[in-house]
């Protein structure tokens, strides 16, 4: 080669190192602090589940069998636009990363308070599914717990609306195969599994996942005490021990859609007492300090039943795109705080509608079939993974 073609070929390379494109840098991990769980503002560009941020988690009572991390992840709200999800993906040690299923585990009502966010009770050990918990990672399942939207210093959770927490929950699957830290591969089988507010996130994700997700290798859904039909749920336990959650329903779906404008009818009385859920009420104190409460004392009006609202509850009623994989669908006889009734038109949809669904009832309460239901949801899950058959009991 003459002088003048090596001086072209080095200045050529030169220029072309200058000005190509930079790699995406991966994130880095932390804040250590409570500003981890506040969104970057603007959002940045990206795709949903990409990975904002992450840092280690002590994984509560798993610490020494499983590698975990808190991560912040771009998802969609129930308006279609980008937001930033929290939550926390977990790894068993012993399992290997390259075929490890991966099952997204919809936590159930944590509440309103920034304290109750459930990537913070995993850390400390205080997740009370934590025995359904580790049933999958017992089996060597990779776990994503999504937060939902709105866990942050000044929380803005958007509770009970599926159209938010469907996202959720699938992207808590693609952030975890994206975090270079977990090493999961995008070919893993997937399931969503979850109970009463994880029910229907979980059955959200399924009816969701086809069109938004399609790349998921989505292989079945366990989704047991689902909230269906929000107008049936929530009017029901006005006046009754669940009252808290039909209070705590109005807040997420005010925070979800500005339109409906919440406190326009809200009373001094109502204002105060829903401040002070969002400032200190997780589940406990759902179900004890507002328990048998009545939405007349929080209210001047009915406005929860004007037109904008009753849109945006039959937006969030499952049933309209029924999931195509198979389904575990399971509710209590005796549910005091999610109704019977409304689950059992879903899973009578869902057969009409052809889906390859296991339909189980169980003569207990909602609040004890968070534990006794675990049984039967790891063997679902187990089958599914193994690629046995599913059969319909419709």
């Amino acid at each position: 080669m003459t002088g003048r073609r090596v001086l072209a070929a080095l200045v050529a390379l030169v220029l072309t190192t200058a000005f190509a494109p930079a790699a995406a840098a991966a994130p880095a991990p932390g804040p250590a602090d409570d500003s981890f769980y506040v969104p970057p503002s603007p959002l940045p560009a990206g795709k949903p589940g990409d990975v904002l941020r992450w840092r280690p988690s002590s994984a509560g009572p798993r610490k020494a069998s499983v590698d975990a991390w808190q991560v912040m992840y771009l998802s969609t709200n129930a308006l279609g636009q980008p937001d930033a999800v929290t939550g926390t993906v977990l790894v068993p040690k012993s399992a290997d990363r390259a075929t490890a299923p991966i099952v997204a585990f919809a936590p159930g009502t944590h509440g309103p308070a920034f304290a109750c966010t459930p990537s913070a009770m995993i850390d400390i050990g205080a997740f009370y599914e934590q025995p359904g918990l580790d049933d999958l990672l017992d089996a060597g399942y990779a776990v994503a717990v999504p937060d939902y939207e709105g866990y942050q210093p000044q929380p803005k959770t958007t509770y009970v609306v599926g159209r938010s927490e469907g996202p959720a929950v699938i992207d808590a699957v693609r952030a975890a195969q994206r975090l270079p830290a977990a090493g999961l591969s995008a070919s893993a089988k997937v399931v969503f599994r979850g109970y009463s507010q994880g029910g229907g996130a979980a059955a959200w994700a399924g009816e969701l996942q086809p069109a938004y997700a399609p790349e998921l290798n989505l292989v079945g859904i366990a989704a047991g005490g689902v909230p269906a039909d929000l107008v049936q749920v929530t009017l029901q336990l006005d006046g009754k021990f669940g009252f808290g959650v039909f209070a705590y329903a109005l807040l997420g779906l005010d925070r979800a859609y500005p339109e409906l404008q919440l406190d326009s009818f809200l009373s001094d009385n109502g204002r105060a007492k829903l401040a002070e859920m969002q400032r200190s009420a997780c589940t406990f104190e759902l179900l004890t300090t507002y328990a048998n409460q009545k939405i007349g004392d929080y209210t001047t009006s009915p406005g929860y039943i004007k037109p904008a609202w009753v849109a945006r509850l039959n937006e969030n009623k499952l049933g309209g795109t029924p999931p195509r994989v198979p389904v575990f669908l399971y509710h209590a006889t005796g549910d005091q705080l999610v109704q019977f009734a409304q689950a059992d038109a879903l899973h009578k949809a869902y057969c009409a509608a052809g889906v390859r669904e296991t339909w189980k009832t169980y003569d207990t309460d909602h609040i004890t079939l968070v534990y006794t239901g675990n049984a039967d949801v790891l063997a679902f899950v187990k089958d599914r993974i193994a690629g046995k058959p599913a059969t319909a009991s419709c």
